[in-house]
């Protein structure tokens, strides 16, 4: 049997939720059986979603309400969704109290920074020194956008070694690390690009899009391999 793995949904908007394709593919063709997760405002649910699951997947969105992570609004924080925050943080708490394996994406790396107690960064423009453009334009999603360096000793670089080109879609950053956490990868201007829990199976987070270079880089796949080799385990 293929593990099933809960991808959670994107985002919330005028009544719709959704998820974007990328994710579901970059999913199916590693051997899992992806799984769309909806906001529910039920904590038996939340507990169902974790029993009915083998991993998670936390994919990219819209910015996070400053107030669950202890700050006013600032310059630059963008559109918010406090309904969808909470059920995120909610359904990430109850799932690491879990081994279950679970694999953050962008703002997915933020929820699962913050539901750990860090905090981040409303803009990259509030983050000390000098930094580089984290928002790329390019023609494709898959294209590189700047270099990270990866720690050894961790999943990241059992995964993929010292370092790796990245896409790069993200205006907010990591400020804070969350308890339990250590980072993995950082870009040349010391921005957290990847975070984990040290000796769990698989909780990962990155900040930039491996499901949209999955099919471009070997190493996005290795990486998505590695996690449903860990759901199905």
């Amino acid at each position: 049997m293929k593990p099933v793995i809960g991808i959670v949904t994107c985002g919330f908007i005028e009544n719709k939720q959704f998820v974007s394709n990328a994710y579901i593919q970059s999913i199916r063709y590693s051997g899992g059986i992806p799984l769309i997760l909806p906001l529910v405002r039920s904590d038996q649910m939340i507990q169902d979603y974790i029993r009915l699951c083998d991993g998670f997947l936390f994919c990219g969105g819209g910015d996070i309400t400053p107030l669950l992570f202890g700050q006013e609004p600032k310059n630059g924080n963008g559109s918010t969704n406090i309904t969808l925050d909470i059920f995120q943080l909610r359904l990430m708490r109850n799932i690491l109290k879990t081994e279950k394996p679970v694999f953050c994406i962008c703002r997915g790396m933020q929820v699962f920074n913050i539901a750990c107690g860090g905090t981040i960064y409303q803009d990259v423009a509030l983050q000390p020194g000098t930094s580089l453009n984290h928002m790329q334009h390019s023609r494709s999603r898959s294209d590189v956008s700047h270099r990270i360096k990866i720690k050894k000793g961790t999943i990241l670089y059992q995964n993929i070694g010292s370092c790796l080109y990245v896409n790069s879609y993200h205006h907010q950053t990591l400020d804070k690390l969350g308890i339990g956490l250590m980072v993995s990868a950082t870009a040349a201007d010391e921005t957290i690009e990847a975070i984990e829990i040290p000796g769990h199976p698989f909780a990962l987070g990155v900040q930039w899009h491996p499901e949209s270079m999955y099919r471009t880089s070997s190493e996005m796949r290795v990486l998505f391999n590695n996690f449903i080799s860990h759901a199905t385990n």
